[in-house]
């Protein structure tokens, strides 16, 4: 999958994160309706609406970021991948730590699902570091490089394996964009206004600063799902990166 970023406004590479319940879920939705392109569904939403909620978001006109991270042997991932690309979902994750063969099994899902449907194959990224996890976190769990240099290993490895891009903090994605090219997707949570509460996030960045340091989309959740006026909180961020 090729993809000119540049031709896209960042405005529409605001991937809401409806981490939440069915039925606010769907309310955002359709509040966000015609003003954001993209929602995320991760575990809290998948795990208690199954594929259906996906099907629900593309009836209505949305991409969807399935986020479930699979991390598994490589035939249970190969499954997990295509069943997901066969529910119509236009991005999957996998944790890139789970090794080349794994990937390589997703990468095959993926485009098996997506064949089913006659669609082209979801954008397949690798999760590198998770963006609550800092290096004394990093290093607790056994791993002893520095994180930046353990972002890029596995950056490198989900490029070798077939994957279109991979999920970092904003941190790292200008280092990131220049190891991995123009058309990589670079996919960044951890994203907050200026002002906003971090949350269970360590690593950060405002929208505009994702955008300006190579991200191809960022994920914001709680500052907008979580605002009084979900709405105007998508359209104040929308404002802040429009024109980049």
């Amino acid at each position: 999958m090729e993809v000119d970023f540049n031709t896209i406004p960042a405005s529409e590479r605001i991937i809401v994160a409806l981490d939440c319940d069915a039925w606010q879920a769907i309310d955002l939705a359709d509040k966000l309706s015609g003003k954001a392109r993209w929602v995320k569904v991760g575990m809290t939403l998948y795990y208690a609406e199954g594929p259906s909620i996906i099907k629900m978001f593309k009836r209505r006109g949305f991409n969807v970021f399935l986020d479930l991270k699979f991390h598994d042997i490589p035939h249970q991932v190969e499954g997990a991948a295509r069943s997901a690309a066969a529910s119509g979902a236009d991005m999957l994750t996998m944790h890139a730590v789970g090794g080349r063969a794994m990937m390589e099994a997703g990468v095959r899902g993926a485009l098996a699902g997506a064949s089913e449907l006659g669609n082209a194959a979801p954008a397949t990224l690798g999760i590198t570091v998770l963006t609550s996890m800092n290096d004394e976190a990093l290093q607790e769990s056994g791993v002893t490089r520095p994180l930046r240099e353990q972002v890029l290993a596995l950056a490198s490895q989900a490029r070798q394996s077939g994957l279109t891009g991979v999920v970092a903090s904003p941190q790292e994605a200008a280092m990131l964009r220049e190891a991995l090219g123009p058309e990589a997707f670079i996919v960044t949570p951890g994203v907050r206004p200026a002002g906003a509460a971090l949350g269970d996030q360590s690593r950060v960045a405002t929208p505009l600063s994702a955008f300006e340091s190579g991200a191809s989309h960022i994920v914001v959740g709680r500052p907008i799902t979580a605002a009084d006026d979900p709405v105007a909180a998508f359209e104040a961020i929308a404002a802040e990166v429009n024109g980049f």
